[in-house]
């Protein structure tokens, strides 16, 4: 089986055994379970040697050291001006007189032995399974990803297209445009078009433009021969089909206008000829142009029902901010509500989110748009101008209406679509995959905004590792209740080495391998800065290459205060993720310090930002409650037509627990994703 599917089952506590002998089942047990706290619970007879190298290359063993190489105690025994002189003698060494070619490290720190490693950690709770076994959980886990309207993350999505290849799988059905354009574009394969209307065909273009030329701009095209004859094959299916509708085109006329005169496109049916009439002729019959109109005459609700006439209830609620600002009175905010009766829950769930945090918003602060493209957040944060200008601000008492509304029409769309449910307490504490297209694959990768409850007597250790590229940092930003910045990174942290907070120091001759690292005790940072509330951690490449053309780790472990051991413990990683967007920036976690949860972010960041905190980071807290308003045990309650304490009598046990599960019932761990999209999207 190929390792990419091998990988993708590992990060799901799985390993796949090929081996038809197994004698060194019981030495290859003892070694997982020593090296890395892995304790197998299924098919431990199939252990085999293999493993451990598959789970070395997941949760890491040969990982470089830092810059100070007896991080934290050799840290905590130099003077700021020690700590300065070390950096700035390194900097010189490398950007200075360009020695990259070997690590680097301190010339002033002691030596420092290391105490054996004697923490107590929690195993990890492992499977073995056979290849045929496997490829029915693969068929399983790319069926409920294609059945998602959501788009994939980049590992998602990577194991879909493999999978096709591999085992020459046609999908009967694809549930997001997005995923359908993707598969489109990767494997070239016109079948995908199959999933499309000639609306999509301008979102095929964006994708080509970027993942093919970078370009982020479709109305400067320079498409080679082989894209413009795949975008004409694409027409040509669409259009040769019996039911053909152009209203949506003509949102996008002035693109369509240059896409078909870029490819020189000749109409080959009825419906061709048609399109290109309608795209160069002046006629617009667009449906924004028609619900804008009745916006300018001050008729909101007339502009919802046209609206939802041509776009449908899920296209309206999505302009809900646009209609309900031009609402008059809260009787006109319920009339347009009427017509919220959408069956799509992902809608109702985001909305559900984006109201809530609009009722709890702590603080003034100038609006800031979020929104992702090619799967990576974009974030702009409103001008003085367009403040001025502003007329699409909601009302909280209309913000309180809409979201009431909302959650009565989710409760209905989900009452009674399950059977017997066992719910596990703790699944409170895990969000809903939402909007993962951004996130970054590996193992212990959480929905964003799910939390981990951390013990007193440990301390978080976050950190970071690559290869093939000089420099990238680790930063860590605190937030107070008023949004207000404070940075610990590589330009502050000099003077700011203490004992809640220590860096490992910045590394940047890492190009063969370099790492840097945290360490927080969360309860002496709260004595130490009791305004601070939130810890978010950032990685940026310093080099100036996106995180696609390097590798890079990210990840996180739960250590005891009294240090033991090296500095990189594998049984200590609860996570450690690939990061490899298209970008130079990344969100990874935050420290909510008032409950002393870690929340994961996972997000990717649009630009080429080589240094953390040139932009605000207040807006990253509207993803801090998301599980206030809705979880993975609230929503499962919702689905429930009854739900149980007995997990042997339920027919869904949603749990991370070891539990006694009975033939025919479903388990879905915090991790399962592909069955929760499922659920989700009306399974």
């Amino acid at each position: 089986m190929k390792k990419i599917f091998k990988d993708y089952l590992f990060n799901k506590h799985i390993f796949v055994y090929e081996e038809e002998t197994h004698e060194n089942a019981l030495e290859t047990l003892c070694a997982l379970a020593n090296l890395f706290g892995i304790r197998i619970v299924k098919g431990y007879e199939f252990t085999e040697k293999a493993m451990i190298e598959q789970a070395s290359h997941s949760l890491g063993s040969n990982v470089p050291k830092p810059f100070y190489e007896g991080f934290p105690e050799s840290v905590k025994q130099l003077t700021s001006d020690q700590l300065l002189f070390d950096q700035l003698l390194h900097y010189y060494r490398t950007y200075g007189m360009g020695y990259f070619d070997q690590a680097g490290h301190s010339v002033l720190e002691n030596t420092i032995e290391r105490i054996c490693f004697k923490e107590k950690t929690q195993p990890k709770d492992f499977d073995i399974v056979s290849v045929q076994e496997a490829e029915a959980l693969l068929k399983e886990i790319v069926i409920g990803l294609l059945s998602s309207t959501r788009p994939l993350s980049f590992a998602q999505f990577e194991v879909v297209v493999e999978y096709t290849r591999e085992y020459g799988y046609r999908p009967e059905k694809i549930a997001s445009k997005n995923t359908s354009i993707k598969l489109l574009c990767n494997t070239r394969d016109i079948y995908y078009a199959t999933f499309l209307t000639i609306n999509d065909v301008i979102k095929l273009l964006d994708e080509i433009s970027f993942s093919v030329y970078r370009n982020e701009n479709i109305k400067k095209l320079n498409l080679q021969n082989t894209d413009r004859k795949l975008v004409a094959a694409v027409i040509d299916e669409i259009t040769g089909r019996e039911r053909f509708d152009i209203s949506g085109c003509y949102e996008k006329k002035k693109v369509w206008c240059g896409l078909l005169h870029h490819i020189h496109y000749k109409a080959k049916n009825e419906n061709g000829r048609l399109l290109l009439e309608a795209m160069r002729g002046d006629k617009n019959c667009s449906a924004y142009s028609a619900f804008e109109k009745k916006l300018a005459a001050g008729d909101a609700v007339g502009a919802a029902a046209t609206l939802k006439e041509l776009k449908g209830s899920a296209g309206m609620m999505r302009h809900l901010d646009h209609i309900v600002s031009r609402c008059s009175s809260a009787d006109e905010v319920r009339s347009v509500m009427k017509m919220a009766d959408t069956g799509n829950n992902i809608v109702l769930l985001q909305l559900l989110v984006r109201y809530e945090n609009e009722l709890n918003r702590k603080y003034k602060q100038k609006r800031i748009f979020k929104f992702t493209k090619h799967d990576m957040l974009k974030v702009h944060i409103e001008t003085k101008q367009e403040e001025s200008r502003r007329r699409s601000q909601i009302k909280r008492e209309y913000a309180a209406l809409l979201w009431n509304t909302v959650k009565t029409n989710l409760e209905d769309n989900l009452k009674g679509k399950l059977g017997k449910v066992y719910i596990d307490p703790d699944m409170k504490n895990y969000a809903l995959p939402l909007q993962e297209n951004t996130s970054s694959g590996g193992f212990g990768v959480l929905a964003r905004g799910s939390r981990i409850h951390m013990e007193e007597a440990k301390k978080i250790r976050t950190f970071t590792y690559w290869e093939k590229v000089n420099d990238i940092d680790l930063s860590v930003f605190g937030i107070d209740s008023a949004g207000r910045q404070e940075e610990f990174s590589w330009r502050t942290m000099a003077g700011k080495q203490s004992a809640e907070i220590v860096y490992s120091g910045d590394e940047t001759s890492g190009y063969n391998g370099g790492s840097e690292y945290f360490d927080i005790d969360t309860e002496l940072f709260k004595l130490k800065h009791p305004d601070t509330e939130y810890l978010i951690f950032c990685d940026n490449v310093f080099s100036g290459s996106p995180f696609s053309g390097c590798f890079c780790r990210a990840g996180y472990m739960n250590r005891d205060k009294a240090d033991s051991g090296e500095i990189y413990e594998p049984k200590t990683v609860e996570t450690a993720f690939t990061v490899n967007c298209n970008s130079t920036s990344c969100y990874l976690f935050a420290i909510d310090l008032k409950k002393n949860d870690l929340i994961w972010l996972n997000m990717a960041k649009s630009g080429a930002d080589r240094v953390a905190g040139e932009t605000g980071l207040s807006f990253l807290t509207d993803y801090f409650n998301v599980t206030d308003t809705i979880n993975v045990r609230s929503f499962f309650e919702m689905m429930a037509s009854a739900v149980t304490d007995d997990p042997e009598s339920a027919d869904i046990i949603v749990s991370n627990k070891a539990l006694k599960v009975r033939d025919g019932a479903t388990l879905i761990r915090e991790y399962d994703f592909e069955k929760m999209l499922a659920f989700m999207n009306g399974k």
